[in-house]
């Protein structure tokens, strides 16, 4: 049998050969297209050939970025620093926008695949069995940021200490302390920051301990705030992240309780706006700016052959006047 081509696969999808071409460079393809065309590729084993192009162009000067949004603090904060490192030798990042969705992450990545990109940096929420297998298939260098994944290089903040730290803060003077938490489908924020929350309390003998899950944003969290102190006061709040403790903030204040006289809150973060709250927040910073750097710095490493080693990041507590 001939060697199917781009046309045969257009016609057999009953597609135009446009939104074919448009599917093999990473493009945007409705989902059911996209269904289409990856059935008639496995139909008649066919692979597209990149070899032509790759010969043409050694160095596309381009790199894969993507995140779960482009609207929190954090991301931004991430984003530009590691745009502008990028931009400084030479490389231009090509951003992809999840919006939180693990299937879109997937997609995602498979479309960097066949991209002319030099390297992906992932800036990841959740690492699963899928995210491992298709990493682990990728020919060009991968940096993740924020998760763990072995066998890759990564890019993560020290948050079991930050926690613990955190956990023995308010356990010199909680007895009833509310972590509002995120998911432990999210491993550095919902299970490592979590298990050292609780570990420091636990070293302060704190043992009446309330734990209620919500997600990265504010309605959300104000929500479940909300439903929380409708039936319970907790004497202090320890929040996953600022964006949640700003709601935690509004929700203790329309209740009428006063912070940090009847309930301290801290949480974990840095944003520059939690200091301008009145009484400023107690949180703990990151340094998502060195983040940022050091995962451009990781894959352009990579990218020359150099070897690169994972990077844990520190921390510090901004004491804020929101604690007893």
């Amino acid at each position: 049998m001939a060697r199917v081509t781009i046309n045969d696969i257009a016609k057999y999808a009953e597609v135009g050969k446009s939104t074919v071409s448009r599917y093999f460079n990473g493009g945007y393809v409705k989902e059911e297209t996209r269904n289409k065309i990856e059935k008639v590729c496995r139909e008649y084993n066919y692979q597209p050939n990149y070899v032509a192009k790759s010969l043409k162009a050694k160095h596309s000067y381009q790199i894969g970025v993507i995140t779960p949004s482009i609207t929190s603090r954090t991301a931004s904060r991430v984003l530009t620093a590691l745009d502008e490192e990028l931009r400084q030798s030479g490389y231009t990042p090509i951003l992809i926008n999840t919006n939180h969705n693990r299937n879109r992450e997937l997609q995602s990545l498979d479309s960097f695949t066949r991209m002319n990109v030099e390297g992906v940096i992932l800036l990841a929420t959740e690492i699963t069995k899928a995210h491992k297998e298709l990493i682990q298939r990728m020919s060009v260098p991968v940096v993740i940021l924020a998760q763990k994944m072995s066998g890759t290089v990564n890019v993560t903040f020290d948050d079991y200490h930050a926690g613990y730290d955190v956990g023995m803060k308010i356990g010199k003077t909680a007895k009833h302390p509310c972590l509002v938490m995120v998911s432990k489908y999210d491993k550095a924020v919902g299970v490592d920051r979590r298990k050292g929350i609780l570990d420091g309390l636990a070293e302060r003998k704190v043992k009446d301990i309330d734990i209620i899950e919500t997600d990265f944003s504010f309605d959300t969290s104000r929500q479940a705030v909300q439903a929380y102190l409708a039936e319970h006061v907790p004497d202090a709040m320890i929040c996953a992240t600022d964006t949640i403790a700003l709601a935690a903030f509004k929700e203790i204040h329309r209740k009428g309780y006063e912070i940090p006289k009847d309930i301290s809150l801290i949480s974990f973060g840095g944003y520059t706006v939690s200091q301008v709250l009145t009484p400023s927040l107690c949180t703990v910073k990151f340094d998502y700016e060195l983040e940022g750097r050091t995962g451009a710095d990781l894959i352009l490493d990579m990218i020359m052959g150099k070897t690169a080693k994972s990077v844990r990041i520190g921390y510090e507590i901004l004491e804020g006047e929101s604690v007893k």
